[in-house]
């Protein structure tokens, strides 16, 4: 992924010409800072004081015309904002819908796609804009008032420059924290949107089933965390109070203790105050700019851009940007299935016939479909524990066949619905998948996915399990749990949550659609089909591929199978028998065209 550091540096380098315009009328800009101080320690120790007004408010006039030459400045430097700001959205624009394409081209139809486009494309502009305004303006008024002390009375510089330093960097050291903060922030207000959609969206379901003291007590789980989240948000702003006392604050009071001292060393009142001027005027308000600038634009910029350049690439056929990068590689397939037919004996009638499938990676895939139509058959055969009569299938661009059986844990896991649970420790049976795996990671994991109670009631991770003493949902959660921490980036969920109330369905597959990598779900809910991204129906005589809306629209028997579960019919299972099969005509499962 490109870094929101290297596409802000390959912008800047990209309009060096602009970068100089903007920098020299910043310059002019910041003239006043740079004279206030020392015109008017001028004309208070060589004209007022010294009884020669006229020498006084001659100087003070050279303090307005420089007044007027740093609103000319303002005024261009402003201009100059568009030439680096507009070439910098529209090199966006091109990546976002570069980026969508590049994701339809591969079969994954990404609603967020517009909402990227009309929305955080502009966010991220109005606030590259604003962190553009707020750096140059602390640069260059901070350096001028800097500069300008040095002349008037080296000491002072001293006595001013170290508190100045000293809050910068407790600033700049909480950066990143404010970033990770913000971030979170985002990540929680998504989740929490999202958890609170599946739950309205699901409502029938929980009713049917009685589970609605749980529903609610899971989105309130999620209500506390995002709180929670806002709070330690909310923290980080005494870390900038702080800074701003020390580095904006702290200068006067040091300047003014220090004043006797200074005037035996030989400063006249005049300089004192010139020095103060630069203080209040130039270093204190140019340090508040700074600090509020950036923690409140500059962490909205970091985050909106990070997650643009996650979904979005250079537009195909794009040269690459000034400085050496390169526009990002096609995001591979996670699986490709092609021409695919498989059948339990030879005499019998396919499950799979002639079947195409694409998954591009990062992508969430449910499959639903009437009893015995094939779903577990189709699990079984993208896993690589089938293996078909032709066709090919691959998982990360590698085939499936011939691989052994360490190389298919690393590419895929598949948790069945009769989970597989050992005689042995809690550790042993979550890290079966990666040996190598610290007990922080297992909690930390388990935390995630809402596990962490199961954990503690096993005993911890030193406790022995017995699979006879446990319940078929407490082995589900277990597996889920191994799935979570396996390194591979495909997951395979066959029924995996049959045994588990909706709520904690909903929840374990929504912290596996965040995981990093790809998921398919065979669906025992059909209220799985609203957290996907796409769904594929299995049906007797088509196999079509398309979002919910989308399914909704063009197939009855989907609209039919919805019905029966909004209705609180038994959910649909698949479980298909050896030398039995179920037929699925000659095709492929492709995206339907609008």
């Amino acid at each position: 992924m490109t870094t929101v550091g290297a596409v802000t540096r390959a912008a800047l380098r990209a309009r060096r010409g602009a970068l100089v315009r903007l920098a020299a009328w910043s310059a002019a800009e910041a003239l006043p800072a740079a004279l206030t101080g020392l015109l008017t320690a001028r004309a208070v120790d060589a004209g007022f004081l010294a009884g020669r007004p006229a020498v006084g408010l001659l100087w003070l006039g050279l303090l307005a015309a420089a007044v007027l030459v740093g609103a000319v400045g303002t005024n261009r430097a402003y201009a100059c904002l568009g030439d680096l700001v507009e070439p910098f959205r529209d090199d966006l624009l091109r990546r976002v819908v570069a980026g969508a394409l590049a994701g339809a081209t591969g079969g994954r139809v990404d609603d967020a796609a517009v909402g990227r486009l009309t929305h955080q494309v502009e966010i991220v502009r109005d606030t590259w804009a604003g962190l553009l305004t707020v750096v140059r303006g602390f640069l260059f008024a901070a350096c001028a008032a800097i500069v300008g002390l040095f002349s008037l009375a080296a000491p002072v510089a001293l006595l001013v420059t170290v508190p100045v330093l000293a809050g910068l960097g407790l600033f700049a050291a909480a950066v990143p924290a404010m970033i990770a903060r913000q971030r979170e922030y985002v990540l929680a207000d998504e989740r929490l949107t999202r958890i609170a959609v599946t739950a309205i969206a699901g409502h029938r379901d929980v009713s049917v089933s009685g589970a609605r003291e749980q529903v609610t007590r899971w989105v309130g789980r999620h209500v506390d965390a995002q709180a929670r989240v806002e709070r330690r948000l909310a923290a980080m702003a005494v870390t900038r109070g702080l800074s701003l006392a020390v580095g904006g604050w702290l200068p006067v009071p040091v300047v003014v203790l220090a004043t006797p001292w200074l005037v035996r060393q030989g400063l006249g009142p005049g300089a004192v105050l010139g020095a103060l001027v630069y203080v209040v005027r130039g270093v204190q308000p140019a340090l508040h700019t700074l600090v509020q600038g950036v923690a409140a634009g500059g962490l909205r910029f970091t985050v909106s851009l990070d997650r643009l350049l996650r979904t979005a690439v250079p537009a195909p056929g794009e040269a690459a940007p000034a400085g050496g990068a390169r526009p990002a590689p096609p995001r591979p397939r996670a699986l490709s299935v092609r021409g695919v037919t498989f059948r339990y004996g030879p005499h019998a009638d396919p499950v799979l016939d002639g079947f195409d499938l694409d998954v591009p990676d990062g992508d969430h895939l449910v499959v639903v479909g009437a009893s015995g139509i094939g779903k577990s058959t189709l699990a079984a055969v993208i896993a690589g524990v089938l293996r078909p009569q032709a066709g090919t299938v691959e998982v990360g661009g590698t085939p499936v066949a011939g691989a052994t059986a360490a190389e298919l844990a690393r590419r895929r896991v598949l948790i069945p619905q009769e989970a597989y649970v050992f005689t042995g420790s809690v550790r042993d049976n979550l890290r079966y998948l990666r040996p190598d795996l610290a007990d922080p990671e297992i909690v930390r994991a388990a935390a995630r996915l809402g596990l962490s109670e199961l954990v503690d009631r096993l005993g911890g991770l030193d406790a022995t399990l017995r699979p006879a003493g446990l319940s078929a949902g407490e082995r589900q959660q277990v597996a889920l749990l191994r799935a979570w921490l396996s390194p591979a980036p495909l997951v395979i969920l066959d029924e995996a949550t049959c045994h588990l109330d909706p709520a904690t369905e909903a929840r374990l597959e929504t912290a596996f659609a965040e995981r990093p990598g790809t998921l398919v779900v065979i669906a025992h809910r059909v209220s799985s089909a609203l957290r996907a991204r796409r769904v594929l129906l299995l049906d007797g005589g088509h196999a079509l591929l398309d979002s919910h809306p989308g399914l909704l629209a063009r197939s009855a028997a989907y609209r039919e199978l919805v019905g029966y579960w909004e209705a609180g019919a038994e959910p649909v299972r698949s479980s298909p028998t050896p030398g039995r099969s179920a037929p699925l005509p000659t095709g492929s499962a492709r995206r339907s065209s609008p």
